[in-house]
């Protein structure tokens, strides 16, 4: 059985500042949109792992917010 390799310095300094980009990213944007408390938590979920809270933000909350727009234009 191979010894299992350590994580490199690099990788980890990586992964902290993709998931702290994303993290702020959603939580500014679900502000933007006006989601309040909930902002706060697409935020702390951004934080927590990628990129299934990404994805999950925007079929949950883009989409459907873009939706409302574009019925809103067409009336």
């Amino acid at each position: 059985m191979k010894e299992l390799q350590e994580v490199p310095f690099w990788l980890w300094i990586l992964v902290a500042a993709v998931l702290m980009v994303q993290g702020t990213l959603l939580f500014r944007d679900a502000q933007r949109r006006g989601k309040g408390r909930m902002a706060w938590f697409w935020g702390i979920w951004g934080i927590t792992g990628a990129p299934t809270p990404a994805v999950c933000y925007l079929l949950l909350v883009v989409l459907p917010d873009r939706r409302k727009r574009n019925t809103g234009r067409q009336r």
